[in-house]
């Protein structure tokens, strides 16, 4: 393992050298990216699979429990999956910033909050989907998580009367082969990695960090990740602090 680094703005200072002296740089996040706007993350403290809820939160974010009882999956994924006071923090417009000034490649995110395209960033893979995309599995209309909030019970489409999943990738269910492959080909070309705001505990999405063969890989995130032993750097530190250069 390089270096560890617990000062955010020591953090900020290293990352901003290291992304100014990237060819092609590449950010890979986690919810650890969006907890800092209030959106919060799975397996912390706070987290949501240690709240109690009647199911335990990944049996309701399944696809039997989506097909086996859709109203009590709307009934939470309204209440705990939509956040759309939600805005981007220093995080998310950093690297809009990098990307607009050429220092960024692409975002791979396994989040589905959308906010790194609300931040401006324009080259973001959702391995996950996202909330903002909800799709009728008869007509493929699709809807936006404001139309899901405004409607009550399971939503139907306004044009077929079809049922309306969200397009995000629920347990049981696979990745988007597309985007799959254009994450691969993305963190597979970077000469640099920064890996942050993500346990990489989630698989299929952490193991795409496997393909990455370049020069330097960096890890954000407050706790010890699996990815900390090849690290070149790792700041174990706030994310949005560690994004304030």
């Amino acid at each position: 393992m390089g270096r560890t680094i617990t000062d955010a703005r020591e953090a900020a200072a290293e990352l901003a050298r290291r992304f100014e002296g990237a060819r092609s740089a590449v950010f890979f996040g986690g919810a650890g990216v969006s907890t800092a706007s209030g959106i919060p993350d799975f397996r912390s403290a706070d987290g949501l699979y240690h709240q109690r809820f009647k199911y335990p939160p990944e049996t309701m974010l399944g696809h039997d429990f989506f097909v086996a009882h859709t109203e009590e999956f709307y009934d939470f994924y309204r209440e705990r999956m939509i956040c759309l006071d939600a805005r981007p923090n220093r995080a998310h417009e950093k690297l809009a910033e990098l990307e607009a000034t050429g220092h960024l490649a692409a975002v791979v995110t396994q989040n589905i909050d959308g906010l790194h395209q609300a931040a401006g960033s324009r080259t973001v893979y959702e391995l996950h989907g996202s909330v903002h995309r909800n799709v009728c599995r008869r007509c493929g209309a699709t809807y936006s998580a404001e139309w899901v909030m405004a409607t009550e019970g399971v939503p139907r489409c306004e044009r077929c009367g079809g049922l309306v999943k969200p397009d995000v990738v629920l347990y049981g269910e696979q990745l988007d082969e597309r985007v799959l492959l254009a994450s691969v080909r993305a963190i597979a070309a970077a000469d640099l990695l920064v890996i942050g705001g993500t346990s990489l505990v989630v698989y299929p999405a952490a193991g795409l960090v496997d393909y990455f063969e370049g020069n330097e890989m960096v890890v954000v995130n407050r706790d010890p990740t699996p990815a900390d032993a090849r690290a070149d750097l790792v700041c174990a530190c706030d994310i949005a602090a560690a994004f304030d250069f």
